[in-house]
Formats: structure tokens, C-alpha cells, sequence
């Protein structure tokens, strides 16, 4: 394989292990669904979307997207569209340094999942 060839296998094996480690979040009370998907121009987004028992939708997503010669890369956690956790987006001039940030925002996300959902389900009682 030629260096752009390495390059979009690495962001491909980058976004796989994302969407690998969001997909493992679970909970014993709380219902998930793991998500994946494609957005234009060129981007992708990754998460586990899980429904409290009152209804709402708490999130855990990671993206990256190519931008005007660069990567950039988000990572949110939010229950119904207010954030919860926003991880300031990143520039990345290189395709290494965005993966490098993708794979540090999902397991930042993986890290602060349950502490987060247990969180919400305390102010339910």
C-alpha cells in the first residue's frame, strides 16, 4: 500500500476502535444502542445512545471530519442535546495527530460513561 492508501486504513481502523469502545458501554439499568454513521462532506460519527427510564436520550460520540486541509475531531456527551460533557474540538493538521485525538476522546467518553449515567439516574429518585 502507498502512504495514502496506510493513512485512510489507519483513520479506518481509528474510527472501528471508537465505535468498538462506545458499543461496549453498557449499564445494568439503562437500555443503549450503539450508532455509527457517515455525514457530508467527509466525516464520520460514532456513540451509544442510552434511554433512562424516564425517556430521555443520554449520548457518548465521537467524530472526525476533514475540513479545509485539516481533521477535525469532537467528542460529546449530552442528555437530550444539553451537554453533559463537551470536549473541546481539535485540529489536526495530519491524519496520525487526528486519530491520536479520536482515539483520546473515546476513551476519555468510555471513562466517564457510568459515573455520568448513574448521575442522571440519582436525580430520578
Amino acid at each position: 500500500m502507498d502512504s495514502e492508501s496506510l493513512a485512510a486504513a489507519g483513520l479506518l481502523a481509528a474510527m472501528s476502535r471508537a465505535a468498538v469502545s462506545l458499543a461496549d458501554l453498557h449499564h445494568p439499568f439503562v437500555r443503549s444502542v450503539p450508532f455509527s454513521y457517515f455525514f457530508p462532506p467527509a466525516g464520520a460519527r460514532a456513540g451509544t445512545a442510552f434511554t433512562l427510564p424516564d425517556g430521555r436520550e443520554v449520548s457518548f460520540t465521537v467524530s472526525i471530519a476533514a475540513d479545509d486541509g485539516a481533521f477535525r475531531v469532537d467528542g460529546a456527551a449530552s442528555v437530550e442535546g444539553e451537554a453533559l460533557l463537551t470536549l473541546p474540538p481539535r485540529t489536526a493538521e495530519s491524519i496520525g495527530d487526528g486519530v491520536a485525538v479520536l482515539d483520546d476522546y473515546a476513551a476519555e467518553l468510555v471513562s466517564c460513561a457510568a459515573r455520568l449515567i448513574d448521575r442522571l439516574l440519582d436525580e430520578l429518585v
